[in-house]
């Protein structure tokens, strides 16, 4: 149930056409490199808005981060791009699995994104937690992120 009503409170975030402040544009721009940057610039605005919220709850959660860790807070949906589902796709996608390239792709997500990290020079800290790999030095990290992710 209480997963049920994340998904609700995230679809109607979704449906939101707000960008994000100029304050949250600068502290991403502060955090990213600038290949990652131009990556997350991709994303579309529901998922910049999201990556943000993500990695204010990560750091309630984990107020030590490190910078890699944050800059997988914000690039955790990377691999998002792929499948260029809109809303009601994603829904699509969340109920019917994976059928087709694109809901395959959108399921998927974490590994495409750690791919497309790894391409463009990440640290390796940001690539395993986006990837969710389970690493016993990124434990800790990946826990709260998946956590700051589904509240």
């Amino acid at each position: 149930m209480k997963y049920l009503r994340h998904l609700v409170s995230r679809f109607f975030g979704a449906v939101s056409g707000a960008q994000p402040s100029p304050e949250d544009l600068t502290e991403v721009e502060s955090l990213l490199l600038d290949s990652e940057l131009l990556l997350w610039q991709k994303l579309q605005t529901m998922d910049q808005r999201h990556s943000i919220a993500v990695l204010g709850r990560f750091l309630s959660l984990r107020p030590g981060a490190t910078r890699p860790e944050m800059r997988a807070a914000l690039l955790h949906d990377i691999g998002k791009i792929q499948s260029n589902l809109g809303v009601l796709g994603r829904v699509v996608a969340t109920l019917v699995g994976r059928r087709g390239e694109r809901f395959m792709a959108y399921h998927d997500h974490e590994i495409i994104g750690s791919e497309m990290l790894q391409n463009i020079d990440s640290d390796s800290v940001t690539i395993r937690l986006v990837a969710g790999s389970d690493h016993s030095d990124i434990a800790g990290a990946l826990s709260d992120l998946r956590v700051a992710d589904n509240t």
